[in-house]
């Protein structure tokens, strides 16, 4: 995927602050100085990158009209599960694919590829793998639903913050403080070193430069 496409799937969790253990997800703290806070995990954030959750097949493969359109397939349900709590950081993305066939004579099997990418600081791909998802089409039918899953492995130690950043992100500031009303994330510093610890695990089809074109410009 290029990188531009890349930067549009970063996520919120990438600009998220990382807070004690005590403080609820969301939680307005008033007691000692006033922010929100958010606890941020070292789990991969699981998305599926701009025009790549669907694939259409064509029939013949060289044309792109309607009348040419023999299989529909869109990826849906996308769940993840993480464990964080070893030195290499274990997640899954498991998701549903369901597909359309416009003749549904004959049973029928099809095979679509997909990837899983791990991407660093939205930019930096550091692992990619291929898979495929196969459907079934029964005799008569037109629709067909299948399951995959992907998984990868992040090091922890590249996931957790500096302990200066997390001293910045989460120091008590108090209404009068010079800097109380100043973001920390906007010192490019500390937005470069979130974004340094940030991961995602990317999922989609394994689509051709055609099949992509066609779907970011249909």
């Amino acid at each position: 995927m290029a990188n531009g496409r890349l930067k549009k799937m970063v996520l919120a969790g990438i600009a998220v602050l990382a807070v004690t253990g005590c403080a609820r997800e969301g939680a307005i703290d008033l007691s000692s100085g006033v922010g929100i806070s958010v606890i941020r995990s070292g789990c991969p954030a699981v998305a599926v990158p701009d025009h790549t959750g669907d694939i259409t097949i064509f029939n013949p493969a060289s044309s792109t009209d309607a009348s040419a359109i023999d299989v529909v397939a869109y990826i849906t349900n996308v769940r993840s599960t993480c464990n964080s709590e070893s030195a290499r950081i274990y997640s899954e993305a498991a998701f549903d694919v369901h597909a359309s066939r416009t003749n549904p004579a004959g049973a029928r099997t099809v095979t679509i590829p997909y990837f899983s990418t791990v991407v660093q600081g939205g930019t930096a791909v550091v692992a990619k793998r291929i898979g495929n998802v196969t459907l079934q089409f029964a005799d008569g039918a037109y629709r067909a639903t299948a399951s995959a899953k992907a998984g990868s492995y992040v090091d922890a130690s590249a996931a957790r913050l500096p302990d200066e950043v997390i001293e910045r992100l989460t120091r008590r500031r108090k209404a009068g403080d010079p800097d109380a009303a100043l973001d920390p994330l906007a010192d490019p510093t500390i937005k470069a070193a979130v974004a340094r610890s940030s991961f995602e695990l990317l999922v989609g089809f394994q689509l051709s430069q055609a099949q992509l074109q066609y779907n970011a410009t249909r």
